[in-house]
């Protein structure tokens, strides 16, 4: 089972960018679906984007969809959430999460995902 770490979130300002990154510590990410997902205090756990693995495709939610990139670079064992533009409503906690190996997915749903970082917090507010 692959072990994920999240990084790279942090206070910004609104209209602000920040690149999170989700990499292996264990194991290779090659074959898994891997997907961003976000927590705000006192909401449900959401999807944001997602990248298969199997050809590359990518999906994200409307909220992000125009600001939000999600790339892979497996030769890093790394998958990227360049976030552009960023709102006070994307405050959050950020995990990155693994699906079945070579799993077809599209849009993320928590309940597809099953290995889960830790978590990284991204707070927009001037």
């Amino acid at each position: 089972q692959v072990q994920l770490v999240e990084s790279g979130g942090g206070l910004v300002q609104p209209g602000s960018s920040l690149r999170l990154s989700c990499e292996a510590s264990e194991g290779s990410l090659d074959p898994y679906p891997i997907g961003w997902f976000r927590q705000a205090p006192g909401k449900e756990r959401e999807g944001v984007s997602a990248i298969s693995s199997i050809d590359g495709g990518t999906y994200y939610t409307e909220p992000v969809k125009g600001r939000f990139t999600i790339s892979r670079d497996n030769a890093k064992n790394t998958v990227y959430l360049q976030m552009n533009n960023l709102k006070p409503e994307d405050t959050a906690v950020y995990y990155c999460a693994a699906a079945a190996p070579r799993a077809r997915i599209g849009l993320p749903w928590v309940k597809d995902y099953k290995s889960w970082g830790q978590g990284t917090q991204v707070t927009v507010s001037s």
